[in-house]
């Protein structure tokens, strides 16, 4: 039965590689594509985290946490998934370190998953990033700034 066969067969998608630049705590563009990455969400770029009157910019944080990892070695993608804004999400890696792993391990980004549970819940403990004090989820902030109509 070749028709069953060819529903098993997996879409293979290439890796996304090349010139990289940090869009903010959770995204990137590889090679001219939008990249947002798996199973993380990070601050907004201009999302403010603390109490009223020490508010500290922790999205722009949370960019230069990716932007310091992500120049640790040449960026390799995984898309595993597009968003509703078009973006390839995908699992990315510089050099051997796991980027979304490794903003949730500092405390600049949220697990929204399983997979980087642990992660989270040691930056929590620790007072890491956006755990050092109070703060917005990142979702939440989203839905108070909509971003405009294009």
């Amino acid at each position: 039965m070749l028709v069953g066969v060819a529903l098993l067969v997996e879409r293979v998608v290439p890796p996304l590689t090349g010139a990289v630049r940090v869009a903010d705590g959770d995204s990137l563009v590889v090679a001219g594509e939008r990249v947002r990455l798996d199973g993380i969400d990070a601050p907004e770029l201009h999302q403010s985290c603390g109490a009223p009157g020490t508010e500290w910019p922790c999205g722009a944080r949370a960019k230069e946490a990716l932007e310091a990892v992500v120049a640790q070695g040449e960026v390799n993608c995984r898309p595993v998934d597009e968003d509703r804004y078009g973006r390839a999400v995908a699992i990315c890696a510089a050099g051997a370190a796991d980027l979304g792993a490794r903003q949730v391990a500092a405390g600049w980004a949220l697990a929204t998953g399983l997979a980087y549970q642990r992660e989270e819940a040691a930056a929590r403990a620790a007072g890491r990033g956006i755990w050092s004090g109070p703060f917005e989820v990142p979702a939440q902030w989203r839905q108070r700034h909509p971003r405009p109509a294009s």
